[in-house]
């Protein structure tokens, strides 16, 4: 129960950050912006770092890979750019609202698998496997055989994500496998590590301007509604504070102790590329 309630609140956070983005800064990604030097890490840029992040994933594809797997593809923007590059895309995307965006998008030229990775059932191969900060969702002691079980021989796994360097306590900043671990396996699993290329400090700017966001819109707009329904309801008001007082405890501990600003997560996370063959 406890998952699926994680799951759901998963589900619409992803749907509010696509309209919100979409519709106020023409966003047409989910993932993390590519800050390259020079470009000012302000949330009206975020559109111009989402597409350097493109740009650096499109260059890292091996030549030979002309199908893709699209894991986590999200509303399925960096698929359709890899389709209009001439490439054979299917997506893995377990969540309704995004399949329909998807399924809209690409229409009839790739196969949407709505479902979480662990529950694909089909006989494809494909060159390359993608997961495009979509790894840190999937069972860490599961995702590299699934993946090698859906690559042909030779093919090629991509994963561009963060890992956890340090406990999500020190930093209040969560999410991401732990890179050890991860490591560990892909030692002991078919794939040969071609580039492992470090982005953190390229990454760690958007955590800046989700920091900034929060202490300087958020919280504003929250007191405010605060302020309102007291004004009008105060004892629903404390009804409502009494009710969901874990809750907002927690939130307050992780939004508001200043631990999630782009160098909490620099010494909390690593951000990598990693481009992996398939070799046994």
């Amino acid at each position: 129960m406890k998952e699926t309630k994680r799951h759901i609140s998963r589900e619409i956070g992803l749907e509010i950050g696509h309209i919100v983005g979409k519709g106020m800064f023409k966003l047409d990604h989910l993932h993390y912006g590519l800050w390259k030097k020079g470009l000012e890490p302000e949330i009206l840029n975020l559109h111009i770092a989402q597409d350097e992040y493109c740009k650096f994933i499109i260059a890292h594809i091996p030549a030979e890979v002309k199908s893709i797997l699209d894991v986590g593809c999200g509303a399925g923007a960096f698929s359709k750019r890899l389709v209009d590059l001439g490439y054979n895309v299917d997506c893995v995307c377990p969540t309704e609202y995004q399949n329909k965006l998807v399924e809209q998008l690409l229409g009839g030229t790739s196969e949407v698998f709505k479902c979480k990775l662990e529950d694909i059932r089909t006989d494809k191969k494909y060159d390359m496997v993608q997961f495009c900060e979509s790894f840190q969702y999937i069972d860490l002691d599961r995702v590299l055989d699934i993946a090698g079980s859906l690559i042909k021989q030779g093919g090629y796994m991509l994963i561009c994500d963060f890992f956890k360097i340090q406990s999500a306590d020190k930093c209040g900043i969560k999410g991401g496998h732990k890179f050890d671990k991860f490591m560990d396996l892909l030692g002991k699993s078919p794939f040969e590590v071609i580039e492992n290329i470090d982005i953190t400090e390229q990454t760690a700017p958007n955590m800046d301007i989700l920091d900034r966001a929060t202490k300087e819109v958020m919280i504003p707009v929250v007191s405010a509604a605060e302020r309102f329904v007291r004004s009008r309801h105060p004892f629903v008001l404390k009804l409502i504070k009494w009710r969901y007082r874990k809750k907002i405890e927690k939130a307050e501990k992780k939004y508001l102790q200043g631990k999630r600003a782009g160098k909490d997560f620099a010494e909390s996370k690593t951000y990598r590329l990693f481009v992996c063959r398939k070799t046994k």
